[in-house]
């Protein structure tokens, strides 16, 4: 049996046995231009017999309702605003049994868009500056590790964006180049890079982001189609031109069918003013909530397990103050390997690793209970941490600069006063750390690659054991010690007793190494981050009053440096960095370990 709308060009035919209201029906579209409607031309409906006639008849006058409110309204909703009535009803739905009037029939023959919804993207995700390092090295092998780890809709679409005159298949090919498959995710590593492969796409957008940024939302919205689609949009550009592609994107690439999310990396200005500046432009564009300032340092795992030890865990949380820390150490040093150009390109260490990175890892080691692990409630902890850290001195503060060498082996200072080196005595000034000194040191070119943060317990008092401990009473210091690089571990610092018949004490660790629990690759920060950013989970990106309040900390020191009131100490690299850090350490009664 068929039923022909001859204005409409529709027609569909009604497979069945021996009666026409069967129990199951097969409704078959013999028109493309009804994709959109039916996931592949087939929609299936399991309805009972004695409804299925009246039920087919309400599906039939909705089918031609919906039709008519596409042509009505447009196909494209510049608005991007979803009624009602595109969803497809079920079988079961009183609404399509109810008594409709009929509508009228459509002048039109064919759909402007026939696209299958069930391949229609949910998640778009650009990535502006697609042919730069930072994109080919770790964002888009970070998107395919999520992508292929189940964390992505399987018709993510992936747009990469940039000034190259390339094609898609240039721009797959390059990605291609960086893509792996994690050691313990082998099983069909090669289909999955070709369907990732196959969902990314290209734009050139020239030198005129507003006209780039239009193609952009065009090839979008081609591939959205008429689906409810979220969008995310990862700035990897210079700064200088980070306020031009943000104004243009927030004007010409943002849609309307679902929330919009930038991906901001740091730097987040040079100074203070310019902080500043570019928030308030930010914001006037795009709402907080909006805004997420990355920094991939705080995707390590080190720093999520900062909260989890202190909050899940009774044994550590009582001792978490000034009654029972003496110091804590927060320790990110770079080896050779590192190519440090971009710090005397202006920005330094202070700006780039200090501002961001140190300050968030104080705050989240440092900050009260959130009343919940919402992302504002965790922030809004941070914020107030950040408020109450004290505006550094330059007697605390020790600067140095890495050496370089010319063919000749003669050392020469490189050019600039730019830091490399920073180590600083910071104080929180509230009641739960009051006196306790926060000591960071982060540099380029030392001996080695290490990011630790090590919390040095008080001496027990009154310790009976003293004399069966040693010379160096510190050396009997309780420490926890959070490892990530290079190898993940969890460190306490006991003292035990040594084992035969006399009574001498010596100290042991007790560890936890990852690589020994947990048999499984750790995944890489960014893709920690980028899921974080998918969920709206926002607790490690810096909100506009941490950023503000973290450049009050930094920005007397800043001034110093500007006026050559600090001097910077030179340092050999390879080395362990300035000599003067020792004697910081030192002035604030700490003892500096050495590995």
């Amino acid at each position: 049996m068929s039923f022909s709308f001859s204005s409409t060009s529709l027609s569909f035919s009604l497979s069945r046995p021996t009666h026409l209201c069967s129990n199951l029906h097969t409704i078959t579209s013999a028109s493309n231009s009804f994709n959109s409607v039916s996931s592949g031309g087939r929609l299936v409906l399991n309805v009972g017999g004695s409804t299925f006639c009246r039920r087919f008849r309400g599906f039939k006058l909705w089918i031609l309702d919906r039709l008519n409110n596409d042509i009505g309204t447009g196909l494209s909703n510049e608005k991007g605003s979803i009624s009602d009535s595109s969803r497809v009803p079920h079988a079961g739905d009183s609404e399509v049994t109810s008594s409709v009037e009929s509508p009228s029939l459509l002048q039109t023959s064919s759909l402007a868009f026939p696209m299958d919804v069930s391949k229609e993207p949910s998640l778009c995700i650009a990535v502006i500056g697609a042919t730069g390092e930072l994109a080919r090295g770790k964002i888009f092998p970070a998107l395919f590790a999520l992508y292929y780890s189940g964390f992505f809709p399987e018709n993510v679409a992936i747009f990469g964006y940039s000034r190259k005159n390339i094609t898609d298949e240039d721009l797959r090919s390059i990605i291609a180049s960086t893509l792996t498959c994690r050691v313990d995710h082998q099983q069909d590593c090669g289909d999955k890079i070709d369907a990732f492969l196959g969902r990314t796409y290209y734009i050139n957008g020239g030198y005129d982001n507003k006209h780039g940024l239009s193609l952009l939302n065009a090839r979008m919205e081609q591939i959205e189609g008429r689906s409810k689609t979220n969008r995310i949009f990862y700035l990897s550009v210079p700064q200088e031109a980070l306020l031009d592609v943000a104004s243009c994107l927030a004007s010409s690439a943002q849609t309307q069918k679902g929330w919009n999310r930038i991906i901001i990396e740091k730097p987040f200005g040079f100074d203070a003013l310019s902080s500043q500046s570019l928030t308030h432009y930010l914001l006037t564009k795009f709402e907080e909530k909006q805004v997420y300032r990355i920094d991939h340092l705080l995707g390590r795992n080190l720093i999520e397990n900062l909260t989890v030890l202190r909050f899940a865990n009774l044994v550590f949380e009582p001792l978490w103050n000034r009654n029972y820390i003496h110091n804590v150490q927060v320790i990110l040093s770079e080896d050779l390997a590192v190519h440090p150009g971009r710090y005397f390109g202006g920005y330094g260490i202070i700006r780039d690793i200090v501002h961001s990175h140190v300050l968030q890892t104080i705050a989240l080691l440092a900050m009260e209970p959130p009343i919940s692990l919402d992302g504002e409630d965790i922030r809004n902890e941070k914020a107030k941490l950040l408020r109450s850290i004290r505006k550094l001195e330059p007697k605390d503060v020790i600067l140095g600069q890495y050496k370089a060498s010319n063919r000749d082996k003669i050392d020469k200072c490189l050019d600039g006063p730019t830091p490399t080196y920073f180590a600083a005595a910071l104080y929180i000034d509230n009641a739960r750390w009051d006196g306790v000194p926060f000591l960071v040191k982060t540099g380029l070119g030392l001996v080695k690659h290490q990011m630790e943060i090590r919390i040095q317990f008080r001496n027990v008092p009154g310790n009976v054991y003293n004399e069966c401990i040693g010379h160096n009473i510190d050396r009997a210091t309780n420490e926890l010690i959070l490892r990530d690089v290079p190898d993940e571990a969890i460190l306490v610092r006991v003292n035990n007793k040594v084992p035969g018949l006399g009574l001498q004490l010596d100290f042991s660790e007790l560890n936890l190494l990852y690589k020994d629990k947990y048999n499984m690759e750790v995944p890489d920060s960014y893709e920690h981050l980028l899921l974080d950013v998918i969920d709206g989970d926002n607790h490690l990106f810096m909100r506009s009053d941490e950023l503000a309040a973290a450049w009050n900390i930094l920005t007397p020191i800043l001034n110093e440096i500007d006026k050559d009131h600090i001097s910077v100490e030179l340092y050999e690299l390879g080395g362990r960095g300035p000599v003067g850090a020792y004697y910081l350490w030192a002035k604030h009664g700490v003892r500096w370990v050495e590995e």
